[in-house]
């Protein structure tokens, strides 16, 4: 890889270097899918933190548009019942077929925040019980659909977040649980 691309597959290697502090086993399958070396996911994510680290780089939707593309959709929509208004665009990503990445940026174009999302096109998983929240199986909202009502907080990092909510464990007593994600990707799940 050049020293100075940055596409779709260096920044789903950024993701994946996020991701590997909970799955490394995971991350090296994915890493292998993309067909690239240790050496080029090092190299994506040193390329990633000297853009956010420059005083002329703000991640913009635009900055979005030069590495990955057109998006797929792109919507303005107000707060609430407020007047705040902003724009949700989502692109496709290889590693994640039944999912897309969502960006939330302001009507000025800055990106507030992003991360995975279920695919709207895409089937919803089964989530019964505790037994199927499994490493990378479902996003933020389709547990927070499933075990009404959840809370989301904020994580460790910036990537991450923490859901809390009640669920039924295997044996169908319901538990305290914690959900932990990155990128909006489930990673683990800690019940009391």
């Amino acid at each position: 890889m050049p020293p100075t691309a940055f596409g779709i597959t260096e920044f789903q290697l950024v993701l994946l270097r996020r991701m590997a502090d909970f799955h490394p086993d995971l991350v090296e399958q994915a890493r292998a899918a993309l067909g690239v070396t240790v050496a080029d996911m090092r190299e994506a994510n040193a390329h990633w933190q000297r853009m956010n680290r420059s005083r002329t780089f703000r991640l913009t939707l635009s900055a979005l548009r030069g590495i990955l593309g057109a998006p797929l959709s792109e919507t303005e929509r107000a707060a609430g019942s407020t007047e705040i208004r902003f724009r949700i665009a989502r692109w496709a990503l290889p590693l994640w077929p039944d999912l897309l990445l969502e960006a939330i940026a302001g009507l000025d174009g800055f990106v507030m925040d992003f991360g995975l999302t279920r695919d709207p096109a895409a089937g919803v998983p089964k989530l019964a019980d505790l037994s199927d929240l499994a490493p990378w199986s479902c996003v933020v909202g389709d547990v927070a659909t499933a075990f009404r009502p959840a809370r989301l907080r904020e994580g460790s990092a910036p990537s991450r977040r923490e859901l809390l909510f009640t669920a039924p464990a295997p044996d169908g007593q319901p538990v305290q649980a914690r959900a932990e994600f990155v990128y909006g990707l489930l990673q683990r799940v800690i019940s009391d």
